[in-house]
């Protein structure tokens, strides 16, 4: 039996099954579509744990099994250069590392003036469009797509068309062919934009990474998992934690009433959406885990939106609860892969949200709940594919 609550709204939570299965245990083999006998961790310690273990692998090359893709005989290649996410150390640490220095809490909070300059626009741009619109590609887009663009210097007349293919790309909704034009695309425009810092050098990231001794092709890698990352999860965010709050009358109430409320609220809508789904590793040599022996070369999920609904760590886990003081969620990961541009987002968010909820006290969806589309299971990141939104003009 789900532990759901009763009336809840089905798209807060990660698939019944899923709930289903930490509820019997925190980790459960899991057969893939190719035969692969693989396991699932859906428990919050567990998942710390192997996210921390150097002995489970990120390599690219090693994700051959996947739980409902049969690749057959294909080898999976190594990861581009600088596409540091599907690497182990020390090939990681040498991209990360350079960017480290430049994601710090301090460096992020400088550009807090900037995010409220961008927030400011898009909202009056909202205001003289309304009182009715799209509230993803009015505000939740492109908010995050100005500041990351702008933090690398992707040139403004060509974010439209780069935040496009990145769409498609991380989207899941086209077929392989479009996301392979995609994805090429975006590497094409990429290897161009380096090829014109190294010429030209500007005020941004990427100009400065060309004084180390990366190459062009490994700065177009890390410049592809930057904008990416910085596109599409912070977006996705933006609109299902307005979605989120919209649905809770309460706790919307209570954060409009008291903003001291708002990093907690971020963190908590960080761990009650997570909006980054799951992960995978791969083990390299057996590990004990939970009790069971994981082989060598076995595929490990994490379902990290279950294990930020576990309700060993979490108490009543599926309540949206802005005042929660459990903190600790894994919704940017853990270990040498959590996620780089986490003070980025929380800018963001803590900006973006209560000027929104500000600027627009009777904010309420233009439809009902159950008509909200959200982004197909296939897609890498959860969230809603619009979110039409009104307010009383």
């Amino acid at each position: 039996m789900s532990s759901r609550p009763a009336g809840a709204q089905p798209c807060w939570y990660p698939p019944k099954e899923l709930i289903e299965a930490r509820e019997q245990s925190p980790i459960s083999r899991l057969p893939f579509a190719d035969g692969h006998q693989g396991w699932l961790i859906t428990g919050y310690d567990l998942m710390r744990s192997v996210l921390a273990d150097p002995r489970f692998s990120s390599r690219k090359e090693l994700m051959s099994h996947h739980p409902t893709i049969d690749y057959g005989d294909i080898e999976v290649p190594p990861a581009p250069p600088g596409e540091f996410l599907l690497m182990d150390e020390p090939q990681h640490g040498r991209y990360r590392k350079p960017l480290v220095g430049r994601f710090t809490v301090r460096r992020m909070r400088l550009l807090t003036e900037r995010v409220e300059q961008v927030t400011a626009e898009h909202l009056d741009a909202m205001e003289k469009a309304g009182p009715s619109v799209d509230l993803v590609t009015a505000f939740a887009k492109p908010i995050p797509a100005i500041v990351i663009c702008e933090l690398l210097g992707v040139p403004y007349e060509d974010r439209g068309l780069f935040q496009d293919n990145i769409d498609k790309f991380l989207g899941g909704e086209v077929s392989d062919e479009e996301l392979i034009a995609a994805y090429t695309a975006t590497q094409t425009y990429l290897a161009e934009l380096v090829a014109a810092k190294r010429a030209n050098p500007t005020d941004d990231l990427l100009s400065d990474l060309l004084d180390s001794d990366l190459t062009d092709e490994e700065l177009r890698g890390m410049a592809l998992i930057l904008l990416s990352a910085g596109f599409d999860t912070t977006t996705n965010m933006l609109a299902l934690g307005t979605f989120a709050l919209l649905q809770n009358p309460e706790q919307l109430a209570a954060l409009r009433a008291d903003p001291t409320l708002t990093d907690g609220a971020v963190e908590e809508l960080l761990r009650y959406l997570t909006v980054a789904k799951q992960s995978q590793r791969v083990a390299l040599e057996d590990v004990e885990l939970g009790g069971h022996t994981i082989a060598a070369g076995t595929t490990v999920i994490l379902s990290l939106s279950t294990a930020n609904r576990d309700p060993e760590r979490f108490p009543n886990p599926h309540v949206l609860d802005l005042q929660r003081q459990d903190g600790g969620h894994l919704a940017f990961g853990h270990g040498i892969h959590q996620c780089l541009g986490q003070q980025l987002a929380r800018v963001e968010m803590r900006v973006a949200f209560p000027a929104l909820l500000n600027r627009f006290p009777t904010l309420r969806l233009a439809v009902p709940a159950e008509e909200v589309t959200l982004r197909p299971e296939t897609a890498d990141i959860y969230g809603v594919k619009s979110l039409p939104v009104t307010w009383d003009a």
